[in-house]
């Protein structure tokens, strides 16, 4: 098992979810984990799993599109921990629409925080990592930043700007110890996607057509995505940066 004892992490929209998953298992390799939410409730339970596992958390109430609360909780980091290792910024939202179905209100809602969610927090910890010249960002965009999907313009359109800003980040810091990488899941069983089902009058069957669709013919687990975070986390992936790992059961090989 990769080890991350005395690695510092911290997680965005940890509360749930793939996010809850990898601060779960970022804590299980050894990290301290500063488990980060919008809904502080939820990354609460996240922190107490971790816990009841003998892993060390703390939760923290963030909101990523708000310059207060992402200076806050850097502050808050710097001050107890004095670093940051490994940022995973996890937060996201959805949208399901064609362009026609899709307001400029609900493409702004999306990169707000899909993207410049992911650009406020890192720019609040990168300048302690090229201090420090050491520092693993991991962004969770989607198969949707490297395919396009029916239905999803807004959702499409934010993770093609997830993926293109990881690239430009470990290009522009290759040689300052940062490294940057891009985690791009297909379609993972999570409550946004159990949201999604729940529209249908029968969830059951367009849960099994949803996993039918799939190349694998299932979907994805949190964990699975958990588990390629805490690759990239480790010093085991030293030599990867600017990468878009695709774990999509097959999903792109199409």
């Amino acid at each position: 098992m990769f080890s991350l004892k005395e690695k510092i992490a911290m997680v965005t929209g940890a509360g749930s979810g793939i996010g809850a998953s990898i601060a779960e298992v970022l804590a299980e390799a050894g990290a301290f984990v500063f488990v980060t939410d919008i809904d502080e409730s939820a990354g609460k339970e996240t922190v107490a799993r971790i816990r009841d596992r003998s892993g060390n958390a703390e939760c923290l109430n963030l909101d990523v599109t708000d310059e207060a609360h992402y200076e806050r909780v850097a502050k808050a980091i710097r001050d107890s921990k004095g670093r940051l290792d490994v940022l995973v910024n996890n937060a996201g939202v959805g949208h399901v629409g064609t362009l026609t179905q899709t307001t400029g209100r609900d493409l702004d809602r999306l990169y707000a925080v899909n993207v410049r969610g992911g650009f406020n927090v890192t720019r609040a910890f990168l300048p302690g990592m090229l201090e420090r010249e050491s520092g693993n960002v991991i962004n969770l965009a989607s198969i949707a930043g490297v395919v396009g999907v029916r239905d999803r313009f807004a959702y499409t359109t934010s993770k093609f700007a997830v993926v293109g800003m990881t690239k430009a980040l470990a290009l522009d810091h290759a040689r300052d110890g940062i490294r940057a990488n891009c985690i791009c899941p297909g379609r993972v069983r999570t409550p946004f996607v159990d949201a999604r089902l729940n529209e249908y009058d029968d969830p059951e069957r367009a849960y099994r057509e949803m996993s039918a669709s799939q190349p694998q013919g299932r979907m994805g687990q949190p964990e699975e995505i958990a588990h390629a975070a805490l690759y990239l986390a480790g010093d085991e992936s030293a030599y990867v940066t600017g990468t878009t790992f695709m774990i999509d059961g097959g999903w792109s090989a199409g």
